[in-house]
């Protein structure tokens, strides 16, 4: 009874230690659900990549432009959206915030690797 009862004990802390495949601990529940949304999506093609920075004092996160003239997304930490830095139609974003490429900081990367989704998360 004993070593059913150790087994079941470990079998349980296995998985509640475990952290979300792919999904760096800490990562805000809004932005499991974009990557969740983004593996969904056949038409990221390279992988998708979300990079983290502190911007203007903040914590954002960055997700790069996919393909042609689409944007790149700036987000702060509860997902909403801040601007668009990069990519569209002139390549240059939307002009709300130009100087998030030279002001940007504290870019340490930490990889999880999805089959469509890259979280690059410092």
């Amino acid at each position: 009874m004993k070593i059913i009862y150790k087994s079941l004990v470990l079998v349980a802390l296995v998985f509640l230690s475990c952290e979300k495949e792919g999904v760096p601990k800490g990562t805000p529940e809004c932005l499991e659900r974009i990557i969740k949304g983004i593996k969904d999506d056949y038409d990221w093609n390279p992988p998708a990549k979300i990079f983290s920075y502190v911007y203007e004092g903040e914590k954002v996160y960055y997700i790069p432009p996919r393909c042609c003239d689409i944007p790149g997304t700036l987000l702060d930490v509860g997902c909403n959206k801040i601007c668009s830095p990069d990519g569209g139609l002139g390549g240059t974003g939307d002009g709300k915030c130009p100087e998030f490429f030279t002001s940007r900081s504290h870019g340490e990367i930490n990889l999880a690797g999805f089959e469509k989704v890259k979280v690059l998360i410092g």
